[in-house]
């Protein structure tokens, strides 16, 4: 048995846009299926919102995303979660970082790190704060 693990995003509003965005930067297929899709409409103005959305591509880029319905509590916090895109190419993840790097807030600039050939860390215009890098081999402790 395997089995896979996914980021699940919260939006109010931003899913589509977002989906949207992270299928420019990575590729692959979009889903989207509405709350009028799936017959689950609470406001009416909310009736094209996503309730269930993702992102995936063939090279294994996978998130998920929906809209935190009106009725629905919604506190994004503080950094609660990183996306991290980790790969042993660097000009692929060079390539993922300048797609994401459009209207972000650059946290730690896309360079050589003291634990890897390379990293760097962004907000993306989202709120969503991702993590690049290429891999390191590390001893085993």
């Amino acid at each position: 048995m395997s089995i896979t693990t996914t980021t699940h995003l919260n939006f109010r509003g931003e899913a589509r846009a977002a989906l949207e965005f992270y299928q420019s930067v990575f590729g692959g297929d979009l889903a989207a299926i509405t709350y009028a899709d799936a017959h689950a409409v609470t406001a009416a103005d909310e009736a094209q919102q996503i309730m269930w959305g993702q992102v995936a591509s063939a090279d294994g880029f996978r998130v998920m995303a929906y809209d935190v319905p009106a009725h629905t509590p919604y506190d994004p916090g503080t950094i609660p979660v990183f996306i991290s895109v980790r790969g042993a190419d660097a000009a692929q993840i060079t390539r993922y970082w300048e797609k994401l790097a459009d209207d972000s807030a650059i946290i730690v600039p896309l360079g050589q790190a003291a634990w890897a050939p390379l990293y760097g860390m962004l907000k993306d215009r989202f709120g969503v704060t991702w993590v690049l890098d290429v891999e390191a081999t590390w001893p085993a402790s």
